[in-house]
């Protein structure tokens, strides 16, 4: 779930693990990206109730990249058995979901913030070996206030990093 600047990378390193990539988002704009540039395997519209229903009790894992308040049910139901929703989009709103829905399929929702050191540098090795790369716009300094109202417009893709060295700082 969530297709922005961690998103795209947990989907390009779930395809280089082997894992078949199912991407689920609440529109139709990303489809092309995530299937043609990003390698997913399927991608759902979280709307289509058909779609959604085909997926109902068929994934092993969910992780969860969306930062705002949104309701868990409509995924918990597309879990298997033992099936994992990993958050990390952070929300600071309760969650809401109906228990027996986790408790009857045995499903667990857990979360992860940050990893350890060691986890990082292994991630980041597991990348340079398989030559991943994060999407990035640069941009410069004097651009910073445009870019910070893309970022309220969800207008990035997929993170902007600040160029302060080829900026001109002297204004």
């Amino acid at each position: 779930l969530g297709l922005g600047g961690v998103g795209h990378m947990g989907v390009k390193i779930a395809k280089a693990m082997g894992h078949h990539v199912t991407v689920i988002s609440s529109s139709d704009k990303k489809r092309g990206e995530a299937l043609d540039h990003l390698g997913a395997d399927e991608y759902v519209v979280s709307s289509n109730v058909e779609k959604m229903q085909e997926l109902a009790d068929s994934l092993d894992y969910i992780i969860d990249t969306i930062p705002v308040f949104h309701p868990l049910e409509p995924y918990l139901a597309l879990l298997g058995l033992n099936g994992k929703l990993i958050l990390n989009g952070v929300i600071n709103t309760p969650l809401q979901f109906v228990t027996p829905m986790v408790m009857l399929g045995r499903r667990s929702i857990t979360g992860s913030f940050i990893g350890s050191m060691k986890e990082t540098e292994e991630m980041l090795e597991f990348c340079k070996e398989k030559g991943l790369k994060s999407e990035i716009e640069i941009v410069k300094m004097d651009y910073i206030n445009q870019a910070m109202e893309r970022l309220e417009k969800n207008d990035v893709r997929y993170r902007f990093v600040v160029d302060v060295a080829g900026s001109n700082l002297e204004q």
